[in-house]
């Protein structure tokens, strides 16, 4: 189907070749250098993350037992006899303040993150949406959350101070059963290997219940029979996570139907489930301090004491048997000696703020690691890791400070350590401790909580959709990890899935989007598998773009489609799940694309634009796929609104390119938008045959891309885009950066503007509230969104005010995302999603487009600003404070030139030595001068393009009149008979000139006329003799075309239509002959034009042709020009400028005159600066009466001083916070000025104080944009953090080749990198064993190339593949794993290890038999190669009828029947057009023959 199918032999003596270079755009360079990078810092992130989370937890878990360890009542611990006494030996008991103390720091722990769950559920009741919650739900949520407390207090409290920290240790791994049990009872039959799940889960709850006993029984104490109590408590808190509606128990389905109500109601609840837990918890600490016989009271009297400065009393006992290790501190003698130390009162304190520290740092990097899917090694494994080192560190330090009381010595206190168990050896650690009985345990826990190992969230999911619960337990760090993360119930599409989404899509053929009707069996309301597939519609809308713009775009265009075609390979023939797979489709919309035919005046015909597309994409798909490849000519159809171009790429998806003319639909952006809105959201989606259900799925998951013909990306950035869609449903729209791209000064500063743009603007806006202005140059908007109430519909409303004009037309894209921030949705920003166009070069484009931009912003701004409290109400994403941050936005913009002017007032001041007021009428004459321009030469501004053209018309004149024109043969064609002589332009001489006469013109046009006429004739003849003389192609057109002269590189065109009528008015035709008549949308003038190739004509189908009629006539028929409403709208307009400069000038002149009037006051208007005072002392030797005239000169001097330097202050205060103060002032009490005078006369001594000062006018700028400032650059980090996270997530280590076979089995290592090996095995490049044409550089390497071999091979006539799924056919039905990993298929440039050619050839000849099987099934006859040949039957799939009489394969596929065009050459050979290779008989005789 594509053109080097139709190669012609070529001679021998022309068989040398030039290939396309080698040119990467701007986004495959960036791309390329921060690949690696990237990569090493995911490897990075992966050793860190599992560092942090590793050693967290340990860290977490080890302080929470050593705060249990001194809460039991009189516990005794040896002492350090080193500062004591080396011969003798101590014990200390702990006081009460101690223990007090660390029941705090216990209770601190878990009330921290408590704290944090109520602020976070704060901030989402008032600044989001949170529903209030039935009476069940949360009493339900109440009663487990209470019990959840009580449990967590019997263990901290009671249970734990009574266990030795290994056993206790050990006991965390048994708080699993509840989770155990209900998991158990939410098996269904869905689950594969059920019965051996039940099994294990009964083995796990067996393992759970034995740590119920074992304590109890071997330590023989009866508090510990608590432990069954408080494990079934503290459990019953991770409920909801295994609860599912698909379990066949009615009570376990009800309680999942209650767990997915409550996630609508959860942060209203917990803004007072948290408190209520704090109480609870320290209620439960007060009971048991009752029950164990202390006073609850003392427990908040001895607070302060307990972390304040208080004694520990050490008591000497008595040496047993000379030996210095007391055996048993319960049997000890005390001498009656003891000593008091003081304590070290902030212990409890340190180790509270280490527990504290630690849980979260775990929390937070545990919790990045599920968000950049690195959950398996950087989340899961540290978090089973934490109890076994937990219990290695404890008994080695235990074990050493059994061995030695003063190893620890200056470290820890020597009155605080763990609660050591006894000494053991080896042997008795396993059958005494019952260490068998917690491996156990372990492994019941692991099993319980195996759903962590297998995620199956996207990435950068949110932490609802990564945790039940709002944040963590902090006493319980890996525990709470490991239950909370969220178990993914929604089943995973599988690979035996595929088929069946293969039959749904029927993509055999695949050139479109696909989409079914309810033609299955299955009820009409079941929503299908593939409706959920991702559906991506680029569209770009283009005018005069020049031939590299277009080259840029069409590169992106093609390298999405090579992307795309990859993934449906892999599915197709691989069958490995894509989570990334879409859908794809491009739609060009050209606006002005037709002109007056050279023909005639009557018709039209293609511009040099369209052409020039024409021309341009066979060169683009060659430069991305390194291969000479020209693309099947473009399919033509007329259409209501002009015409239409249709491409199928490599990847067999399609470009159409939608030619509007502006004589029949309205043209500029904005209708070229609504065009594709309504085209493909409400006619191909709204108008199919399908359930509402699954049309709402399919809104869900259609998104369109818009792109300006310009842009230059990379697939990987469009799915990042995807990502942020997957993870939010209520994102309405989404945007990457835009890097422009040029060259120039213009440039240069645009760089500059483009980063604080995104930086600092956009990146504050994601993060605190919603981005205002998704760009259209490279956006992606979800389909459902536009089709909300209000958004589609309201974007088509006209102009009818000249508010209207400034913010509907100027900016569509801003407007657009304000209709769509007004209903709801949330506008996001992706800072890893890079696009590259061209910006202005020019100061004159620079500033027509910068004066349509900024009143668009803000009109569009004021008109969110006006309706905010509509807009906080129904946007959960837009806040007060997010209002608040806009609006000093705002007032900064507006008052910006009148701080600039009262900026160089006071430079001035400053720089020259001049008065206030003198600096001031200096600085007034720019402005004024600059408004006096703005408005008596705004006309000669605004026909600066004119200007430009009538430049270049002038000096081409004056080139023809040139000595160089005359000698190269060019003149005017306006005088004959002249001989013309002229130097640069300078004299010129005329000989014998008079006009032109135009006979010989009206001759050549009467002539042309009567040919025409002829040969009208003769088709008509030929008509009657051959009927299919119709489907030929003909050229009507004998002049010259001055748009087929080949020459692309264009020059900017004037946009105003007025002048393209004028510039074509003289090619007016003398002809009155009767022409052939014409329709539009049958034979349309254009469409013949042999620009446009040889491709085929056809014709949309009469619904489609209806539903543009229709579109056209209610929404986009050409807006006739009306004088008087043209008039009308030009003084709206003019009305509405004056009113807003005058209000902008108004309100800055006012701001400058009130702050320059209290410039001027500023002795009387001030306050004390306390910073910065100078001392000053100074004797004086002059009398009292001169001391008094000196102080009164001084003091003059010093306010003229002050009144003639107040700017220069002004600017100083602003940007060096007011070095010298001798104007408006706050008192600072540091660094005050004190003036010692000694008065020798008198002997008095006096002493006066100066202080700094800060102005208050100048301290509210600094304060204001300073906080401008620091808001912007707080959000940049944060942005950046998950910017820097979502290319982590979205990095793959596909270092496959290099890995071990052990490491990975054989369909492992093919599903993790099938998208890269069909990359490869799809490359056009390289098809022929045509490897060689740039190899070989290097200096040993040139003299080997075979370029006589490559010659001859290129000589030879045959048929070339030029479709990228043919390609990688042709590859993987040829490949065998025992040639060597170099085989005849995969030469030098891709190889792969000969495990994966293993694979792959397994995965082949499974595919093949599957296919083999289903075909036969079907058909019941097989060919040759034992494979039915579909296309030999006439029967194709049906398609049922849509409600508004149109089919589904009519409206989501271009339709048959057209006319085919003869004059495109057929495909050599004898195979079938769709196919493009035959493939021959393996050794395994599974082979294929026609649509495989």
């Amino acid at each position: 189907m594509y053109s080097q199918r139709t190669v012609q032999e070529t001679k021998g003596w022309d068989v040398f070749r030039e290939f396309p270079p080698k040119q990467d755009s701007v986004s495959m360079e960036t791309q390329k250098c921060l690949e690696f990078t990237v990569r090493m810092l995911k490897v990075v992130a992966y050793l860190v993350t599992f560092i942090v989370v590793l050693g967290s937890g340990v860290i977490a878990k080890g302080t929470i037992l050593f705060m249990t360890s001194q809460i039991r009542k009189d516990k005794r611990l040896e002492f350090c006899n080193k500062n004591l006494g080396r011969d003798k030996q101590f014990v200390v008991s702990l006081p009460d303040e101690e223990r007090v103390a660390w029941m705090w720091a216990i209770l601190a722990a878990f009330a921290i993150p408590e704290l944090g769950t109520m602020i976070r559920s704060i901030r989402i009741c008032f600044f989001k949406t949170s529903k209030k919650p039935s009476f069940v739900q949360f009493s339900v949520v109440f009663i487990a959350e209470s019990l959840h407390t009580i449990g967590m207090g019997l263990l901290f409290f009671k249970i734990l101070p009574e266990l030795d920290v290994v056993k206790g240790a050990m006991i965390t791994n048994c708080l699993c059963i509840i989770p155990a049990v209900l998991g158990l009872l939410s098996r269904n039959s869905r689950d594969s290997k059920r019965f051996v799940k039940v099994i294990v889960d009964m083995a796990a709850i067996v393992a759970q219940v034995t740590g119920f006993i074992v304590w109890p029984l071997l330590e023989n104490k009866a508090v510990l029979w608590l432990i069954p109590i408080s494990a079934l408590c503290i459990s019953l808190g991770w409920w909801e996570n295994y609860v599912t509606r698909q379990s066949p128990i009615g009570i376990i389905k009800s309680l999942g139907r209650l767990k997915e109500e409550l996630n609508f109601t959860r942060y209203f609840t917990y803004r007072f489930i948290s408190v209520w837990k704090i109480l609870l918890f320290l209620f439960c600490n007060l009971f048991f301090m009752w029950l164990d016989g202390d006073e609850p009271a003392m427990f908040f009297q001895l607070f302060n004491p307990g972390f304040g400065p208080h004694s520990i009393v050490v008591e000497e006992v008595q040496i047993q048997l000379g030996g210095t290790v007391i055996p048993d501190l319960a049997n000890i003698t005390l001498t009656g000696d003891s000593v008091e130390i003081a304590a070290v009162h902030k212990s409890a304190v340190y180790v509270m703020m280490i527990q504290i520290f630690a849980a979260y740092i775990c929390y937070i990097f545990g919790k990045f690691a599920c968000k950049i899917v690195i959950q398996g090694f950087s989340y899961a494994f540290p978090i089973n890791l934490v109890i076994p080192l937990v219990v290695n560190f404890l008994i080695a330090a235990c074990g050493i400070r059994n061995g030695d009381t003063c190893f620890f010595h200056g470290t820890i206190p020597d009155y605080l350590f763990f609660e050591s168990p006894p000494v053991f050896t080896l042997s008795d650690f396993i059958s005494r401790q019952m260490a068998w009985v917690w491996l156990l345990w372990l492994l019941s826990q692991t099993w319980i909580t195996i759903h962590i190992w297998t995620p199956k969230a996207e990435r950068l999911a949110s932490t609802e959709k990564l945790f039940v619960l709002p944040m963590y337990n902090g006493l319980l760090i890996d525990q709470s990890m490991a239950l909370n993360r969220k178990r993914d119930d929604h089943k995973d599409v599988k690979t035996e899935d595929l088929a069946e989404i293969e039959k749904e899509k029927g993509d055999e053929y695949y050139e479109t989007i696909s989409v079914h009707t309810d033609n299955t069996g299955s009820s009409p309301k079941t929503v299908k598998s593939s409706d959920q597939i991702t559906r991506i519609y680029a569209c770009a809308t283009m005018w005069h773009e020049t031939k590299d713009e277009m080259m840029e775009f069409l590169k992106s265009i093609l390298r999405l489609d090579e992307d795309q075609c990859a993934r449906r390979v892999a599915q197709k023939y691989l069958r490995v799940v894509d989570p990334d797979y879409y859908e794809f489709e491009t739609h060009i919309f050209l606006d002005d694309a037709f002109e007056i035919s050279d023909h005639s005046d009557d018709e039209s015909q293609v511009n040099r634009f369209v052409k020039l597309l024409v021309d341009t994409i066979d060169e683009a798909a060659s430069n991305v796929h390194q291969t000479n490849i020209r693309i099947r000519p473009p399919k033509r159809y007329p259409a209501p609104y002009g015409g239409r171009l249709t491409w199928v790429l490599p990847g067999k998806t399609k470009m159409i390119c939608h030619l509007k003319d502006k004589a029949k639909i309205r043209h500029r952006k904005r209708w070229s938008q609504v065009m594709y809105m309504y085209y493909l959201l409400g006619h191909r989606l709204m108008e199919l045959a399908i359930s509402v259900d699954r049309k709402e799925v399919m809104a869900e998951n259609t998104y369109l891309l818009t792109l300006d013909g310009d842009i230059d990306f990379q697939p990987h950035a469009v799915r990042l885009l995807i990502d942020l869609m997957k993870k939010n449903k209520n994102l309405g729209a989404a945007c990457g950066r835009i890097h422009p791209v040029g060259s120039g000064p213009m440039v240069w500063y645009q760089l500059f503007e483009y980063a604080i743009g995104h930086w600092l603007q956009k990146a504050t806006e994601h993060m605190i509230g919603c981005v205002l202005c998704s760009p259209g140059c490279f956006s992606l908007f979800r389909g459902k969104a536009l089709m909300d109430d209000n958004v589609m519909k309201k974007y088509t409303l006209k102009s009818d005010e000249a508010r209207h004009y400034v913010q509907y037309d100027q900016g569509e894209d801003r407007w657009l995302c304000t209709l769509l921030l007004q209903r709801g949705y949330r506008v996001e920003y992706s800072a890893a999603s890079d696009a590259y166009t061209h910006c202005p070069e020019g100061f004159s484009e620079f500033y027509n487009q910068r004066r349509r931009w900024v009143p668009s912003t803000i009109a569009n701004i004021m008109d969110l600003l006006v309706d905010y409290k509509h807009t906080i109400k129904i946007n959960d994403n837009i806040s007060s404070p997010y209002i608040a941050y806009q609006m000093m936005l705002m007032g900064g913009t507006i008052l910006g030139p009148g701080t600039i002017f009262l900026m160089l007032v006071g430079a001035f001041v400053a720089a020259f030595r001049i008065d206030n007021w003198t600096s001031f009428e200096y600085n007034l004459y720019p402005i004024m001068l600059f408004m006096f321009v703005c408005f008596t030469m705004k006309s000669e501004y605004q026909e600066i393009e004119q200007e430009k053209k009538d430049a270049e018309e002038a000096k081409k004149k004056a080139k023809q009149k040139s000595l160089l024109g005359f000698l190269q043969g060019v003149n005017s064609n306006e005088e004959e008979g002249s001989i013309e002589l002229s130097f640069a332009g300078l004299f010129k001489c005329l000989l014998c000139t008079h006009p032109k006469g135009n006979e010989e013109k009206v001759q050549l046009m009467h002539i042309a006329s009567t040919l025409e006429k002829l040969e009208k004739k003769i088709e008509n003849v030929e008509k009657a003799v051959d009927p299919h003389g119709l489907s030929r192609s003909r050229k009507l057109s004998l002049g010259p075309r001055g748009s087929t002269n080949g020459d692309h590189q264009l020059d900017a065109l004037n946009e105003d239509p007025e002048e393209e009528n004028d510039s074509d008015s003289d090619t007016g035709t003398l002809s009155t002959e009767p022409r052939e008549r014409r329709d539009d949308l049958i034979n349309p003038y254009w469409i013949e034009d042999p620009g446009l190739k040889k491709g085929e004509v056809d014709f949309l189908s009469p619904p489609e042709v209806q539903f543009w009629k229709d579109l056209i006539d209610k929404y986009l028929y050409p807006i006739d020009e009306d004088k008087d409403e043209k008039a009308r709208i030009s003084r709206d307009l003019k009305e509405l400028r004056d009113s807003s400069v005058f209000s902008f000038f108004m309100i800055n002149a006012l701001f400058v005159l009130i702050v320059f009037l209290l410039q001027l006051n500023k002795d009387n208007l001030h306050i004390k600066w306390p910073f910065g005072v100078k001392t000053n002392i100074t004797y004086d030797e002059v009398s009292q009466e001169a001391r008094i005239a000196g102080d009164l000169l001084e003091l003059r001097n010093k306010s003229v001083f002050a009144f003639v330097m107040f700017n220069a202050l002004f600017i100083l205060i602003v940007f060096l916070l007011q070095l010298n103060k001798d104007q408006l002032h706050v008192v600072w009490p540091l660094g005050v000025k004190t003036n010692i005078t000694y008065m020798e006369e008198t002997g008095q001594l006096l002493i006066s104080k100066e202080y700094l000062q800060l102005e208050p006018i100048g301290l509210v700028f600094v304060f204001f944009f300073a906080l401008i400032l620091v808001i912007q650059f707080s959000a940049m980090l944060f942005h950046r953090f998950g910017t820097i996270s979502h290319i982590l997530s979205s990095t793959d280590l596909n270092w496959f080749c290099s890995k071990k076979s052990e490491d990975l089995s054989q369909d492992a290592l093919l599903d993790k990198n099938a998208i890269a090996i069909v990359k490869d095995l799809q490359k056009l490049n390289g098809l022929d064993d045509d490897y060689d044409n740039d190899s070989g550089s290097g200096p040993h390497n040139v003299g080997r190339r075979k370029t006589i071999h490559n010659l001859e091979k290129a000589r030879q006539k045959k048929r070339n593949i030029g479709t990228l799924d043919v390609a990688f056919k042709k590859r993987f039905f040829n490949m065998n794993a025992n040639d060597g990993p170099g085989t005849p298929v995969l030469n030098r440039k891709m190889t792969l290890r000969r495990e994966t050619l293993k694979a792959l050839e397994t995965r082949r000849n499974s595919v093949m038999a599957e296919r083999r099987k289903s075909q036969m099934q079907t058909l019941g006859a097989n060919n040759e190669y034992g494979v039915t040949g579909m296309l030999n039957n006439n029967v194709g799939p049906r398609h049922r009828a849509s409600n508004a009489n149109i089919s589904v394969k009519d409206v989501f596929s271009e339709p048959n029947g057209g006319q085919i065009n003869r004059a495109y050459e057929a495909s050599l050979g004898d195979d079938d057009d769709s196919n493009s290779m035959r493939l021959q008989p393996r050794q395994n005789q599974v082979s294929f023959q026609g649509r495989f």
